[in-house]
């Protein structure tokens, strides 16, 4: 029984976040039949939300999502990585936000715009976080 409300419960988890997902697209302004992506969603607000902006925290919120299902479906125990610190899959992932954070931050303050270059080396950190840490 308590599995089944787990599974129910993330189940529409998810589809919340899937329609979110669909309102921020639907949010994107449009001139002529072209989304402007990088327009603001809030004209006028006091903060720039544009969807980059928006789909990065709900990128962020999914995998909050992601992490405490997988922890409730299979609980881990820490383990001792190339730090030498005992860490947990949520250890691993606050460790690559925070650093792909400052490696985004680097690469805008050297190498300025496109961060699609950051980007990759984001996802290549946090690759080795999650393999060696």
């Amino acid at each position: 029984m308590h599995r089944r409300a787990v599974t129910t419960g993330f189940t529409l988890a998810a589809l919340l976040m899937l329609g979110l997902l669909a309102w921020l697209v639907l949010l994107v302004p449009a001139e002529d039949g072209v989304r402007e992506w990088s327009g603001s969603l809030n004209p006028g607000g006091w903060m720039a939300w544009t969807f980059p902006t928006a789909l990065f925290f709900w990128v962020i919120a999914a995998l909050l999502l992601v992490f405490t299902w997988a922890a409730i479906r299979s609980p881990e125990t820490p383990r001792k990585g190339v730090l030498r610190i005992w860490t947990t899959r949520g250890d691993r992932l606050f460790i690559s936000l925070l650093g792909s954070a400052f490696i985004n931050l680097g690469w805008l303050g050297f190498g300025g715009v496109p961060t699609w270059g950051g980007l990759i080396l984001s996802l290549i950190y946090a690759a080795a976080v999650f393999r060696w840490v």
